[in-house]
């Protein structure tokens, strides 16, 4: 058992700090900025909450947080009711926020100078990987504070790999982002066409997923894809915050994202659909207004 604190209780976080109770048996601290789902996650889970972040990581051992960008993370860890400010020496800060590689980086040079260890641990699997404790943990750092993290991790995690040194977490997690935006797309116009060809959807996927375009998309959101219902997963919004981080890493690093810009100008008549909160798989939406 570790004393672990952890910031941000989103639809991601809630149920992560949840494991870290209940699974991994962790003497569990919580904030959150809004103050009332916190004291919600302690009425479910137990454990504690704190007013601000500094006062959630004094005394623990672990810290893990998950929030929206590079600027919440920053507002999180940095300043004086920061994280930051009440992490002690030889302590682990993992982050698991999707963010840029470059706050990563500023981070863990500010976790050097503190001291403290400190792991980019951006997440794949959902609302329902969060939920059902199978995420899948993309890690960057240094190797001894990722195997000390490793553990605690996984309460909530299925796989947990160290990809490389600082940054490399979130530079997978781009790369994941980037195949998911293209394989929806096809995922999209093969359904489109099937509709518009006549084709029973039930018996073609029983059929095209036993060979070559089998995938996990495919098998989770076909049917809900075809009726036209988008309330299932990760939203649209969010989305085009992370493409728009993995273009901007292309053109830092010189890599030709042709595909990943045209899904995400696709996201962005989504969003003007009035789909901000619709799922990833609502590009069909588009093809058939």
């Amino acid at each position: 058992m570790a004393k672990v604190a952890f910031l941000g209780l989103g639809v991601m976080g809630y149920p992560m700090a949840g494991h870290l109770k209940n699974k991994g048996g962790h003497d569990v601290t919580v904030y959150n900025r809004t103050a009332a789902k916190a004291e919600q996650w302690v009425k479910q889970y137990g454990g504690k909450s704190a007013p601000t972040p500094r006062a959630a990581v004094e005394g623990q051992d672990f810290v893990m947080a998950c929030v929206g960008n590079d600027n919440d993370l920053r507002e999180v860890t940095l300043g004086p009711n920061g994280a930051f400010a009440g992490m002690g020496k030889g302590k682990i800060f993992v982050d698991h926020t999707t963010a840029s590689a470059e706050i990563a980086r500023e981070l863990y040079a500010a976790a050097n100078k503190g001291s403290f260890g400190f792991v980019d641990a951006p997440v794949s699997g959902g609302q329902a990987g969060a939920e059902n404790g199978t995420l899948t943990v993309m890690c960057g750092g240094d190797p001894e504070p990722f195997a000390r993290a490793e553990k605690v991790i996984a309460a909530y995690a299925r796989a947990c790999n160290l990809l490389g040194s600082t940054g490399s977490g979130q530079l997978a997690k781009m790369v994941n982002q980037i195949c998911i935006a293209g394989l929806v797309q096809g995922l999209a116009e093969g359904l489109h066409f099937a509709k518009k060809s006549g084709l029973d959807i039930e018996k073609l996927i029983a059929t095209i997923s036993k060979g070559a375009a089998q995938s996990w998309q495919m098998e989770n959101r076909y049917k809900t894809m075809a009726a036209g219902k988008f309330d299932f997963g990760f939203a649209v919004d969010w989305m085009r915050k992370d493409l728009g981080i993995c273009l901007g890493e292309a053109r830092k690093n010189g890599a030709r994202l042709p595909v990943t810009a045209l899904v995400d100008q696709f996201y962005s008549e989504i969003q003007a659909m009035g789909g901000r909160r619709w799922d990833t798989s609502s590009l069909i939406a588009r093809l058939e207004r």
